[in-house]
């Protein structure tokens, strides 16, 4: 983003400050917002908008005024989720994930060996210190930092000055949803993660759905997914999940964020652990009372959430807010239109691998004599001209020798037909 300001200096003028602003469209290229600069000639002919700051103390890009009265998704009484929690932060992505899992193990083995050597050769010295943090302090000052043999976060330096020894075990290699529809493995282990996400990942081969949204304060636009493997920090980009379930270790009291948990929800253990409803008994209360219907059950939330939140009319209604909050959901008019999208986003979201392929027409010309690597090289994946600055998104030019052709329109691929029935979704 640039920005151009002007300040003028009057000494006749009123006390009081008054700020003008006006926006270019951020979809023009350079070339068009420069044109449209020129074009204004003069400060004076530029359609200026006086800037007067809303409740919430915006300037710009306002929120609007009844996000606030919809349901939280959590951090309130009344809030569907019991819980929030960003996803797995390894702080160490190079060494803890891989697309294989053999080379993973492989490196995670090799870090681990070093970190014990580390140990083993640096005890006596650590333990000498008097307190705590004088052995973290020494630790730092005498290990070997070689980016080659390990990388060291501020936890693992305390887990050497605390004597902990480390052990590589394959059964902690997981899957994991790195990047939007790009899966990788992880080893899931809370000493070789910076954060570790026990509540909603206990194993590494996890039994949960949750969905992850952007978080608030970003610079990007907003978007949520649903997975049924670990997410990742940046997923989406420093995304929050919103779990179906989470889990605490049998026999551990049942508390979250101060406040003791009411429900007696599924109590089978797991692993060690039992699982919880993420959904609150508050929430279910609430959303049957309003809607009248009893029939409504804490899964049927959960999916109604996802719909609401790939609708794209509260998107674009309320995405002021959604970039600087975490997301709300109003009572739609149709429960049911909005679980039941939720639902179908969901099947696609998660079975994106297995699901039947739409039709795309590939049209590829003749090998010679290249090989597979360089034929299917990606230079450059882009949108096909349309003419001038117009892009047709039907097409993308996979490189310069594959096409691709008949690429879904993006909003009835996503979004499905139940959401575009009800634009209605505010608060009836």
């Amino acid at each position: 983003m640039i920005s151009l300001g002007f300040v003028a200096k009057r000494c006749a003028c009123s006390p009081r400050c008054s700020p003008h602003h006006y926006s270019i469209a951020a979809t023009g290229s350079r070339e068009q917002k420069l044109d449209i600069i020129t074009g204004f000639g003069s400060h004076q002919s530029v359609p200026w908008q006086t800037l007067e700051p809303n409740d919430h103390h915006d300037w710009i890009n306002q929120r609007s005024g009844d996000f606030g009265s919809f349901v939280p998704l959590n951090d309130a009484n009344d809030a569907v989720f019991l819980l929030r929690s960003s996803g797995v932060q390894t702080n160490r992505d190079n060494w803890a994930y891989n697309a294989s899992p053999s080379v993973l193990a492989d490196n995670m083995e090799k870090m681990i060996y070093f970190y014990n050597h580390q140990l083993t050769l640096h005890r006596d010295a650590i333990q000498s210190a008097s307190s705590s943090k004088d052995r973290e302090k020494m630790a730092g000052q005498l290990i070997d930092a070689n980016p080659r043999k390990i990388k060291w976060t501020r936890s693992l330096i305390a887990h050497l000055a605390r004597g902990r020894e480390g052990t590589f075990e394959s059964r902690k290699i997981g899957k994991v949803a790195y990047r939007p529809y790009c899966q990788s493995w992880l080893y899931y282990d809370p000493q070789f993660n910076e954060y570790y996400k026990e509540k909603l990942y206990p194993t590494s081969q996890p039994k949960n759905l949750a969905i992850q949204a952007t978080g608030a304060g970003g610079n990007k636009e907003f978007s949520c997914l649903i997975s049924d493997l670990i997410f990742d920090v940046q997923t989406l980009s420093n995304g929050q999940c919103f779990p179906l379930y989470w889990y605490e270790k049998a026999g551990e009291k049942k508390t979250q964020s101060g406040f003791q948990f009411e429900q007696e929800d599924d109590a089978s253990e797991i692993d060690g652990y039992i699982r919880r409803d993420g959904v609150s008994d508050v929430a279910l209360t609430n959303f049957r009372k309003h809607y009248a219907d009893q029939s409504i059950t804490k899964e049927d939330v959960f999916y109604y959430v996802y719909g609401v939140l790939h609708s794209p009319a509260y998107r674009e209604q309320y995405s002021a807010d959604l970039k600087k909050v975490l997301p709300r959901v109003p009572f739609a008019p149709d429960f049911r239109a909005f679980e039941d999208a939720g639902r179908l986003l969901a099947e696609l979201h998660l079975n994106y691998e297995s699901i039947e392929p739409w039709p795309v027409i590939e049209e590829a010309k003749d090998k010679g004599d290249l090989n597979d690597s360089a034929y299917y090289r990606v230079e450059k994946m882009r949108f096909a001209s349309a003419g001038g600055r117009e892009k047709d998104k039907s097409v993308i030019v996979f490189n310069g020798r594959i096409t691709l052709k008949g690429i879904p329109a993006a909003q009835k691929a996503l979004y499905g037909p139940a959401v575009h029935r009800n634009p209605a979704y505010v608060a009836a």
